[in-house]
């Protein structure tokens, strides 16, 4: 059976998913993105003379899960309940978690994800002085909850 994509219409064209007849439950995400970077530019993160990237992309990512109806056209503005983000330094980069909650009608995947990737951005735009070669590598969701489709943890 061809699952059908919600965001079209019958005749293909783009729309938002009316989701007023949906009953809000408790939905949650976590999303995940990885900066990698070399050692010596990963040293140097501390003394960064535009702040401490780390904490910088931690605000970042919060202010754009707030904002993801804004960035992206079909997603639904939801009162968000709860975003952290957790920035860590690992062996060969910056490790990017975040977790979005929210009692609604619809997901907070696209939440999740868009904190990471500008967080991800900000990692990257405070440390491109010192290598433009920095990737931004493996943004994904690891793991939702809530809503008609039940759970889902990445393998």
């Amino acid at each position: 059976m061809k699952k059908k994509l919600s965001h079209y219409d019958d005749a293909g064209a783009p729309r938002m998913v009316d989701v007023s007849a949906k009953v809000p439950t408790k939905r949650t995400a976590r999303a995940h993105a990885f900066v990698r970077m070399k050692p010596e530019v990963l040293a140097q993160l501390p003394a960064n003379p535009k702040g401490n990237p780390l904490d910088i992309a931690r605000v970042a990512g919060i202010s754009a899960a707030k904002k993801t109806s804004e960035l992206v056209p079909l997603c639904h503005p939801l009162m968000l309940s709860h975003v952290d983000v957790e920035v860590t330094i690992e062996d060969g980069g910056v490790r990017i978690v975040a977790s979005v909650s929210t009692t609604g009608p619809t997901g907070v995947e696209m939440e999740a994800l868009t904190a990471v990737a500008v967080a991800a951005l900000t990692v990257y735009d405070m440390t491109k002085a010192l290598d433009k070669a920095i990737e931004i590598q493996d943004v994904y969701l690891l793991e939702k909850s809530g809503g008609k489709s039940g759970d889902y943890r990445r393998a």
